[in-house]
């Protein structure tokens, strides 16, 4: 069985989920329709590492264990930071990456 052929189960972590909805909440106080979109967009691209999450990229910081973790970037500048461990995929983070480093949880 390979990559393909697994479905992994997906966790966010509660500080990630906190994340991902004050990116909302800011999003919607100048567009309710592009927070809407935001949301649905992020939400989507965290559904899709169901299936073959090896095939983004190692997110590689020196303050991280290397190889840890991987990341997918999502509507256009929201990068989702997760780890996979046998058949769960756990998201550590949803930055902005127009933000600085120091924002980030991780």
């Amino acid at each position: 069985m390979n990559d393909v052929d697994i479905v992994y189960n997906i966790i966010i972590d509660t500080a990630a989920n906190d994340r991902m909805y004050d990116h909302f909440e800011f999003m919607a106080k100048i567009s309710l329709k592009a927070a809407d979109n935001l949301l649905e967009g992020l939400l989507i691209s965290i559904g899709s590492l169901k299936n073959m999450p090896h095939r983004n990229p190692v997110y590689d910081r020196p303050y991280l264990p290397k190889g840890k973790y991987r990341y997918l970037i999502s509507c256009d500048r929201y990068r989702i930071v997760y780890q996979i461990e046998d058949r769960t995929i756990y998201i550590d983070d949803i930055q902005d990456c127009r933000q600085s480093d120091m924002n980030n949880l991780l």
